[in-house]
């Protein structure tokens, strides 16, 4: 989940230009994360371990699976710092949705485009030494099993060298919401592994983009070895990616 958003987006892409914190920004980012914390705490039950794998300083990506719409807010919403963070431009459509990214400013986003100021901006954040959170499958899996990861989160790491901390989120499928407010509090967990810096790729051509593609596939292997097995989908012997 890199290459990016649509003419249509380009408002967006212009309103939020470079990698800047403001005040505003500070305390819209401060009360979304309070909020979606204290919803998460009131409808589920929500165990995060591997705090301590997070690295203190410096810029990082973020690389959660992704099975509903409730797994971004989830990791932005109990990550230490606010997070910057890319989604697919589909969210900008989405009533309500819409409203909460462009609040947060996230980085729209989609697999089937490029827009370079986009990428920049993704660049700048990390460049900053600010985290980024991108979604490595590009798209929801609408069930446990993870899918084939795009190349966005490795194309990243390919042109600034930040470590990869991997994250697995289980229970987050798409009726947590309905059970939540049925009141059965349904188990979330978010478990962070050790960060991974991913091998240099120094190919060319096609051997280059197969070698992107192979960190990205290390990237979830990273992420499997966090999850159940029911949730490993593609990736269901991630050590095997590791040899």
């Amino acid at each position: 989940m890199l290459e990016s958003s649509s003419s249509e987006h380009g408002s967006t892409a212009e309103s939020n230009r470079g990698c800047r914190l403001s005040v505003r920004l500070r305390v819209v980012r401060w009360f979304l994360r309070g909020l979606f914390r204290g919803i998460f705490h009131l409808i589920s039950r929500v165990t995060i371990s591997g705090i301590e794998n997070i690295p203190r300083q410096g810029a990082y990506i973020i690389t959660p699976n992704h099975v509903s719409l409730f797994d971004p807010p989830l990791v932005m919403a109990f990550w230490p710092t606010a997070p910057e963070a890319a989604g697919a431009v589909e969210i900008w459509g989405r009533k309500g949705q819409a409203q909460l990214v462009s609040w947060y400013e996230v980085i729209p986003v989609h697999r089937h485009g490029y827009d370079r100021r986009l990428l920049d901006r993704m660049l700048e954040c990390l460049n900053a030494g600010r985290p980024l959170m991108i979604m490595p499958e590009g798209s929801r899996s609408h069930e446990p099993g993870m899918q084939l990861a795009e190349p966005g989160a490795a194309y990243i790491v390919e042109k600034t060298g930040v470590p990869v901390v991997p994250v697995g989120v289980v229970g987050t499928t798409d009726d947590f919401l309905k059970r939540g407010l049925k009141g059965q509090r349904p188990h979330v967990r978010m478990s962070i592994g050790k960060p991974v810096q991913l091998p240099l790729i120094q190919a060319r051509g096609e051997a280059r983009r197969l070698a992107r593609q192979q960190n990205a596939d290390l990237i979830m292997s990273h992420i499997a070895a966090l999850l159940p097995p029911n949730y490993r989908g593609v990736y269901a012997k991630p050590a095997e990616l590791n040899e």
